[in-house]
């Protein structure tokens, strides 16, 4: 299962199509809505958020709520893109009074995109490069998601940090394992810890009284898993790869660690891995989870722990530096409409991000043509698994 998108942050609509869906999936249309709300959510969001309230239209592969085994098709229409249509219409001549940017942002893709492109306008590549294309992927995880939660799979998120404002854990792998959905989405900065919460909104309320941007840490927690899914055999069967490359593919992210992460190379080994124990219902499993829920490019069967880092937006109220692309000087970078901290919105797209991976693995492992089938081949690999433990 994997996905596709298309569509410029102020164009008409941004489009996703995911293939690899088994028949026989039920799809909610309204949870699909949730997640998209999630995203625009939280301390610290700038403008554009005031404007879109997105929503998703399915275009193809579901009927009467079901999937068809083909393509899913579907798109989220850009309510700004009234204010943008001369400026960005796909055919005709550009109008006569329209601004070129050319002074390249310090952190984003401005430049580089324009070295690449051989453009003359920022413009063609912010517009791809802006965080706006992550809703059609939170969209398009509506499928992966419901995928893996009708196999007992549930993928949630929360912030452990914004700048240094932060969670105090004694104990973070152990302590993922148990945060409820409600008391992290409750929170204006989706921390479960209400203490936190109150820091890290005056954190963000001292970085828009300063004209600047904060990023910080977030956790994506899965739970329900079962032992085995991934491989071993190459670097790409790995869910390790997978995972890791799948976090790091959303905008701003900098960091990511299974489990003790790069405590673990602090430790000795005898400190670090996960002894093997066996349970007479649930069969194998281990005395911890400091490998955050991966061995050998493998799920264990315990929690998926994955945090990631985000640098701070790259878009200032006070701009930084750069040089002006058309007369080679000095000038100060260009302002687009901005968040000053969208870090709550990165752990939900990380969500998506996450569930593509895991659904494709379990399709992998457990068939791919319909519902039916993949619950059964499910069902008789947890019954193998529990008569080898006896």
């Amino acid at each position: 299962m994997r996905y596709f998108t298309a569509g410029e942050s102020h164009g008409p609509e941004l489009t996703a199509i995911v293939e690899g869906v088994p028949a026989g999936l039920r799809v909610s249309e309204e949870q699909i809505n949730a997640d998209l709300a999630r995203r625009q959510s939280g301390y610290g969001r700038g403008g554009r958020q005031k404007i879109e309230r997105d929503t998703v239209r399915v275009t193809g592969g579901i009927r009467f709520g079901r999937t068809l085994g083909s393509p899913v098709s579907m798109v989220v229409r850009n309510r700004d893109w009234e204010n943008w249509e001369q400026r960005m219409a796909p055919f005709g001549e550009p109008p006569a009074d329209l601004m070129r940017e050319v002074t390249p942002r310090p952190g984003h893709a401005d430049l580089l995109g324009v070295l690449k492109t051989d453009t003359d306008d920022c413009r063609n590549i912010l517009e791809r490069a802006s965080a706006r294309e992550t809703a059609a992927r939170v969209a398009a995880s509506g499928i992966p998601r419901e995928f893996l939660a009708e196999l007992g799979v549930e993928v949630l998120s929360y912030v452990i940090s914004i700048g240094d404002a932060a969670m105090k854990e004694d104990d973070p792998i152990a302590a993922a394992a148990f945060y409820k959905p409600l008391d992290i989405e409750l929170s204006e900065v989706r921390c479960p810890d209400s203490g936190a919460t109150r820091a890290m909104k005056r954190a963000i309320d001292k970085a828009i009284e300063d004209r600047d941007s904060l990023g910080g840490t977030f956790r994506v927690v899965v739970r329900g898993l079962v032992p085995g899914v991934g491989g071993y055999a190459t670097g790409r069967d790995r869910l390790t790869s997978q995972l890791g490359a799948a976090v790091l593919s959303i905008p701003a992210i900098k960091g990511v660690e299974f489990g003790l992460g790069f405590q673990a190379a602090k430790l000795p080994g005898s400190k670090v891995h996960d002894e093997i124990t066996l349970d007479p219902k649930r069969g194998f499993t281990r005395g911890g989870n400091n490998a955050g829920g991966l061995e050998g490019g493998m799920t264990t069967g315990l929690p998926l722990v994955i945090t990631a880092a985000m640098k701070p937006i790259a878009t200032l109220m006070r701009p930084l530096g750069t040089i002006d692309l058309d007369t080679l000087e000095p000038a100060e970078a260009s302002k687009e409409r901005s968040d000053v901290c969208a870090v709550p919105a990165a752990a939900v797209i990380a969500e998506a991000e996450v569930a593509f991976v895991l659904a494709d693995a379990y399709l992998r492992k457990f068939g791919c043509d319909n519902m039916t089938d993949i619950k059964a081949a499910v069902r008789a690999y947890k019954q193998r698994l529990r008569t080898a433990s006896r």
